[in-house]
């Protein structure tokens, strides 16, 4: 039996971390147990991959940053959405609908 991969498909990245952060503020590590809790244990974000995201969306004004102390007395930063941010994460939602409706299409194509 093959092993699942636990990489996140490219490109769906934002599309997770902004579904995240529309539950409300959190923190990188945060973000990434809820992904990987809500999959099941089947996804898993990597902090390579996660904090330069992170950057990028803060950068396209989509989350905003700042500064707190953690449940467990660290300092961290924490993550929220913008309007823009909303926006575009109805945007990315649409664009998954799309692609998975044509990933299913090709699937399910009868010769």
């Amino acid at each position: 039996m093959a092993k699942p991969n636990s990489d996140v498909l490219q490109g769906t990245l934002a599309l997770l971390v902004l579904k995240t952060l529309a539950q409300g503020e959190m923190h990188g590590y945060g973000i990434t147990l809820h992904i990987q809790r809500v999959s099941s244990d089947v996804l898993r974000v990597e902090e390579g991959s996660l904090y330069p995201a992170l950057h990028r969306m803060e950068q396209d004004g989509w989350i905003s940053a700042e500064w707190g102390t953690s449940q467990n007395n660290r300092r961290a930063r924490y993550y929220r959405l913008t309007a823009n941010g909303r926006k575009q994460l109805r945007e990315e939602e649409k664009s998954w609908a799309r692609l998975t409706e044509a990933i299913a299409s090709v699937l399910q194509f009868a010769q």
